[in-house]
């Protein structure tokens, strides 16, 4: 049985804590591997690592750490398939899902490549008497990423990428759940150029977490996973002095109007709300239909779509979705259809009980549909992360809209309608972090940024993105003057000159 340790100083280590996590294929059910957990004693051995490389790293300009990057994206896009494969045997989610999981982390390595113009400072000459003044942005040191089960690939890229390319060493702490995809990002960026020490990856458990948020030489945290823990992360990171941006939770709302084309509504919900068996944070879980009619057309369509879901073994490329990641997540869902049911929704598709064929012991669960959810329901309040969509009817557009606007999360919201005023209404009002007009699953591109509102981030700055390269930065100002612009009597003095 393999066994997973570390990635330190280079090189592949095993884990000393003596502490052990199962890692199940989801398929089977089966324990396939097992991964050491860090003791605090080698989180700092690999800070230290970290601390001790950093300094010759950012001395390099950034055209030459730029290359690294480059060399690194040949090499994944070389080795995609194989890390596909090894992505969805941990995690569960489709090959074309897994790919898909590893493309939107090239993406970010790709815009990091810009690395030179995105830490370019500003210039202003004669600010004063012979007086120049320009700022820079300098790498904070030591940082750290904690990423989350669900995208193995993609969100380690989104914080190693940029915090790399801006001259910082950079500490990994994956999900414990799925460690194979982070552990090879390491070694390929290693072949890539990248010297020793740069990136570490440490896998682990909430010691682990906590020896990054207490260690004084690491500067900043970014983190991606539920709202509370996000909230506890970011809480005890700044009190310690750490930058910090951490998203948590959502429960992202898809409203549609009356005009909308209903046909692509139901092609966009089986996607949006039951792929990667709706283990995502951009999932659309529920559906605000605004009028009797378009709900009734709605949920007339959306039933047989539901139940026709093809879910089938990670390996076939075909399903509509995988198994979920653990017999945990199966059991979290099953429990909220059994409240939803207990609350008075009605459960017009039910997806309880599933069994595969062949694969009977696997994680497996079919989608789930419920209609006249109410928003004091807790399958309407709470984040479900499973394959379970909620029908909330809305009388009016206003109506509507207020269930996403007083929702405690805040990342994602759709609207579907032909009408550009009511679209160009909803993007202007709404207080969510992504929008979308007739877009699904709204994640923007590498080059803009990705965050939510409210509930579900904290901190300023959000992922990927020029905020980024701010948040893995800080912003020095230099004012400069020269003997030969100084005249006699000249005075440089706050708040004036003279």
């Amino acid at each position: 049985m393999k066994e997973y340790g570390h990635f330190i100083g280079g090189k592949n280590v095993a884990g000393t804590s003596g502490k052990f996590s199962d890692i199940y294929n989801p398929n089977t059910g089966e324990v396939q591997a097992t991964v050491a957990l860090a003791s605090t004693a080698e989180m700092r051995a690999a800070v230290e690592n970290a601390k001790a490389a950093q300094p010759a790293w950012a001395a390099k300009n950034p055209q030459v750490r730029a290359r690294v990057m480059v060399k690194f994206i040949e090499l994944v896009n070389a080795e995609k398939e194989e890390l596909a494969q090894a992505l969805s045997n941990e995690h569960g989610k489709t090959i074309p899902d897994a790919h898909g999981d590893i493309l939107r982390g090239i993406e970010t390595c790709e815009f990091s490549t810009g690395v030179a113009h995105l830490m370019k400072g500003e210039f202003t000459e004669g600010a004063g008497p012979g007086i120049d003044m320009y700022s820079m942005r300098q790498p904070l040191g030591v940082v750290a990423g904690i990423t989350p089960f669900n995208f193995p690939a993609m969100i380690p890229m989104w914080k190693f990428a940029p915090a790399i390319m801006c001259g910082n060493a950079f500490i990994l702490k994956p999900s414990e759940r799925d460690p194979a995809v982070p552990m090879r990002l390491a070694e390929l960026m290693i072949e890539a150029g990248l010297p020793a020490g740069i990136l570490n990856v440490v896998n682990g458990d909430k010691e682990s977490v906590d020896a990054i948020l207490d260690d004084p030489d690491i500067q900043a945290v970014g983190f991606v996973g539920s709202t509370p823990i996000a909230h506890y992360v970011y809480s005890r990171a700044t009190a310690n002095g750490k930058r910090a941006q951490t998203f948590g939770g959502a429960k992202n709302h898809m409203l549609v109007m009356p005009d909308a084309d209903m046909d692509q509504v139901v092609d966009a919900l089986i996607g949006a709300g039951y792929g990667s068996a709706g283990e995502r944070c951009m999932a659309i879980s529920v559906v605000v239909p605004v009028g009797k009619e378009a709900a009734d057309k709605l949920v007339a369509k959306l039933i047989p779509r539901v139940e026709s879901l093809r879910v089938g073994p990670s390996t076939d490329r075909e399903a509509d979705y995988g198994p979920m990641v653990n017999a945990d997540a199966i059991e979290r869902v099953s429990g909220y259809i059994d409240q939803g049911v207990a609350d008075g929704a009605d459960l017009l598709v039910d997806g309880r009980g599933f069994k595969m064929q062949g694969y009977e012991n696997g994680f497996f669960i079919g989608g789930s549909l419920f209609d006249n959810v109410t928003g004091d329901m807790s399958i309407y309040k709470d984040e479900i992360f499973g394959p379970v969509i909620s029908v909330v009817r809305a009388d009016t557009y206003e109506e509507a809209l207020e269930y996403p606007m007083t929702h405690q999360y805040g990342n994602g919201a759709v609207i579907y309608t032909r009408d550009g005023d009511t679209a160009r209404d909803f993007a202007k009002r709404i207080n969510i972090g992504m929008v979308g007009v007739n877009v699904p699953i709204p994640v923007p591109l590498s080059y803009f940024t990705f965050g939510g509102w409210k509930a579900s981030g904290f901190g300023d700055l959000n992922q990927h993105g020029p905020d980024a390269f701010r948040f893995y930065t800080r912003t020095k100002t230099v004012t400069a003057r020269w003997p030969s612009g100084i005249k006699d009597g000249a005075e440089f003095t706050l708040p004036v000159m003279s």
